[in-house]
């Protein structure tokens, strides 16, 4: 059995980002960039003024009053040229004409009297140096010159930067596609009223919402039953996607027959146990790549709903998040904490517990809900984190440290 930082040493060489794919600008937000892309544009595009005011050529004294010769408005074409000894009312990112140095501020000025062409004249109440409330060509980016490099996460102010220079499509990692396959005789539709000694699947509902929050849309397979003949057949099909997740028939008893339906279909498992609690029996197989897929990834989580989430986030979420090109692996990101409630103690085995978290503060406040068991689906759909006990670790009481890794919110 191995342990959980074991495994991942596993399940890491299998993590290359998926290749390349173009989508539209309005539907790349939150994927990474897959290749450099460079500026189109000079920004500005033109000197521009930075406030609204009067553009001047040379030096201006407090008291000074000169002619206003114009209005200059964000948004008109570039080439107005201004007189000497004149000024020109300009508004904030309207272009600069020819022979203005500088920019003076509307607050620093007095509108009054009148000139020879009907504009007015301003007063100066303050100057400004050279170039003052000016931006120049060029001063941000240049045409050609570097914009995102690869491997930048597309926020939505990186597409705005694309969108800025007219880029309608970005090349991003391809999402991963994900099938999802729980089994079981005793499982049906959670729109089914079970019959004695059957319940209803929350393993596809889980999985599926969790997938969301990574951006993806898994296929949901349905329910296989524990028949070698119509699991290997639901298990083939997913075989054709990236990533195939299977719930339940990982263990050793009699009807748990993934692992020898997934070698008879061509996988190659490299390990079927973790010492986590819970999900003891997680199984990690790779496959050859189907057509039209880049990846031959199958994660077998163990039946209870507590393994299934527990596996997803310490072992599915961070291989996904690396096929899409960002920074994972097993335990990323963990931060210490403080306990605001009783933690239990660990045996031979990682203990991991859902927990709410407080991240308000410099060191984030902890409070473990404690399960029953792995089929404890009430504690596990609280929180919105994992703390960790590792294992032989004692009782830790209110004020004491842990490690908790958010997964929500």
């Amino acid at each position: 059995m191995l342990t959980p930082r074991e495994a991942w040493r596993l399940i890491d060489p299998h993590l290359t980002p998926l290749p390349a794919e173009s989508r539209p600008r309005r539907e790349a937000a939150g994927r990474m960039l897959a290749g450099p892309l460079a500026a189109r544009v000079d920004v500005p595009a033109a000197d521009v003024s930075a406030m609204d005011g009067y553009a001047v050529g040379g030096e201006v004294a407090a008291g000074d009053v000169r002619p206003v010769v114009g209005t200059i408005a964000a948004g008109d074409p570039p080439g107005r040229v201004l007189p000497p000894g004149a000024a020109v009312r300009i508004m904030t990112g309207a272009p600069v004409p020819a022979g203005a140095d500088r920019v003076i501020p509307v607050e620093a000025t007095d509108a009054g009297g009148s000139s020879p062409d009907g504009e007015g004249a301003v007063a100066f109440r303050a100057g400004a140096g050279p170039g003052e409330h000016l931006r120049r060509r060029g001063e941000i980016l240049r045409r050609g010159e570097p914009l995102l490099p690869a491997g930048t996460l597309l926020t939505p102010g990186a597409l705005a930067l694309l969108a800025t220079h007219g880029y309608g499509e970005a090349p991003v990692h391809r999402a991963p596609r994900v099938a999802v396959l729980a089994t079981g005789d005793e499982v049906v539709p959670p729109e089914r009223e079970p019959a004695p000694g059957q319940l209803r699947d929350s393993h596809t509902d889980f999985l599926l919402a969790a997938g969301a929050t990574l951006g993806l849309a898994f296929e949901p397979l349905g329910i296989a039953p524990d028949r070698r003949g119509e699991l290997a057949a639901l298990v083939d099909r997913g075989l054709a996607a990236d990533v195939l997740l299977l719930c339940g028939g990982v263990s050793m008893g009699e009807y748990d027959l993934v692992e020898g339906v997934l070698g008879e279909l061509g996988c190659r498992t490299l390990f079927d146990a973790v010492a986590i609690q819970p999900g003891k029996p997680l199984v990690f197989a790779v496959h050859d790549p189907r057509p039209g897929a880049a990846a031959g990834l199958v994660f077998g989580l163990p039946g209870n709903p507590a393994s299934v989430m527990v596996g997803f986030w310490l072992f599915v979420r961070p291989a996904l998040r690396r096929l899409l090109g960002k920074e994972d692996r097993f335990w990323h990101r963990a931060r210490a904490g403080t306990l605001a409630a009783p933690l239990p103690a660990a045996g031979n085995r990682d203990r991991f517990l859902p927990a709410e978290v407080d991240l308000g503060s410099l060191t984030p406040r902890v409070t473990p809900f404690p399960p029953k068991g792995s089929h404890d689906l009430a504690a596990y759909a609280r929180g919105n984190a994992l703390v960790r006990v590792p294992a032989g670790a004692p009782a830790r009481g209110v004020g004491e440290g842990c490690e908790v890794l958010p997964i929500a919110g």
